[in-house]
């Protein structure tokens, strides 16, 4: 929609095609309904926070950066406002508003619409392109996303239309994800949720993949929740290296200080068991789990628990180990990790390098970022770009 709006504001005659029997299916469900369009941040906050090929959305963050899509939104009577972490949301949080927004700005510049329309095949002949044999048209943007929330339409077509030109596309995996665990205790936890827990992902070889401290959730089969998405994104395509999950439950406590802290525990509670001693702890939820994984007896008196059965404790404590064994699936994937390579598309224009006229943006390319608004600013600012872009050649075009 930005990219189509964009180009018909800069003079080109648009037609944007649309499978499903709405616009901004997708939209809707982005920030669990809420859409956070962006993050308040500078250019270089953006690229920090592009896990993927960030360097190749350089000129695509300076030609619309999250001031000016703010700015965008704003100057549409649309207003915003700013959370924890600089995430920006309608100050309505409602998604349809942004998306309503986006159908007034398509609908002011003239963009011809098709719903119900799914694009089934993009030929070339000479010049020209041809969709479905019955369109024809002097340039094409492909935005049809990654694979992601399929039930929105995200099923990889724009994969296959790269790939018909000729362009390479890296392997697709879902990213920003909850994850399967192997440990069949986790289904005990489901619904647990844990604050200002240390979360660490780690290789065979004890490499630290991705570390960060905040909060996650048990569920039926593995976990969720914010630290978890995140790691996710540094994990999904690892799973043949087997890489381990470790959480710290005490992450302002160094090991000496925990074990301290459960020593005073124990000293005060020197005639309860070992499964009463725990309170003060864990969550009363958690302390179950943690005796059966700790091996020590349940009924044992706490001032009979050795110094090397206290260690075991703390070594649990610093670091519970869970063992993602794959993600949840692109059905419950925020975004797609993969897509088509971006070393054969212009950066500043984000032009195919191998067939003028064709345009690349969003979640089809091999680009993608953190939770926080990142991925929604990669696609609008992509698609403003792209809209620009295309806009130019057929002008260039018609010149010539």
């Amino acid at each position: 929609m930005m990219a189509a709006g964009t180009a018909a504001e800069n003079g080109a005659m648009v037609l944007l095609l649309e499978k499903n029997e709405k616009l901004g299916k997708k939209l809707h469900i982005t920030g669990k309904g809420r859409c956070n369009i962006t993050n308040d941040t500078d250019v270089a906050g953006l690229l920090e926070h592009t896990v993927t090929n960030s360097r190749f959305l350089n000129s695509a963050f300076h030609t619309m950066d999250s001031r000016a899509l703010m700015e965008f939104f704003a100057s549409r009577n649309l207003p915003l406002k700013t959370e924890r972490g600089n995430r920006v949301f309608p100050e309505s949080d409602k998604a349809d508003d942004v998306n309503k927004i986006f159908i007034s700005y398509l609908n002011e510049h003239n963009v011809k619409i098709k719903l119900n329309t799914a694009v089934k095949k993009i030929k070339m002949q000479k010049e020209n392109f041809f969709i479905n044999d019955n369109e024809k048209a002097d340039a094409i943007i492909i935005a049809t996303g990654g694979l992601s929330y399929p039930a929105t339409g995200s099923t990889g077509d724009g994969y296959g239309f790269a790939k018909d030109f000729g362009h390479g596309v890296s392997a697709t995996y879902p990213a920003l994800v909850p994850l399967v665990t192997g440990e069949k205790w986790v289904s005990s936890l489901e619904g647990l949720s844990l604050r200002n827990v240390r979360l660490t992902a780690k290789n065979t070889k004890e490499k630290i993949l991705y570390e960060e401290t905040g909060e996650l959730l048990f569920t039926r089969n593995g976990v969720t929740g914010p630290t978890i998405l995140r790691a996710s994104t540094f994990i999904c395509d690892k799973f043949s290296d087997k890489p381990l999950l470790f959480i710290d439950l005490k992450p302002a406590l160094s090991s000496e200080q925990l074990d301290a802290r459960i020593l005073r525990d124990f000293s005060e509670n020197q005639n309860k068991n070992f499964a009463n001693a725990l309170d003060e702890l864990l969550p009363k939820r958690l302390i179950e789990t943690i005796i059966f994984l700790s091996k020590i007896p349940p009924e044992k008196k706490v001032n009979t628990i050795t110094r090397v059965e206290r260690q075991t404790l703390v070594n649990l404590l610093k670091a519970l180990p869970l063992t993602p064994i794959e993600t949840a699936g692109f059905k419950e994937a925020v975004i797609t990790k993969g897509g088509v390579n971006v070393r054969e598309i212009n950066p500043s224009t984000l032009m195919s390098k191998k067939i003028p006229g064709l345009f690349f943006a969003g979640e089809v390319l091999d680009v993608d970022a953190m939770t926080g608004g990142y991925n929604l600013q990669i696609a609008f600012s992509t698609g403003r770009l792209a809209g620009l872009s295309a806009a130019e050649y057929m002008r260039d075009k018609v010149l010539v």
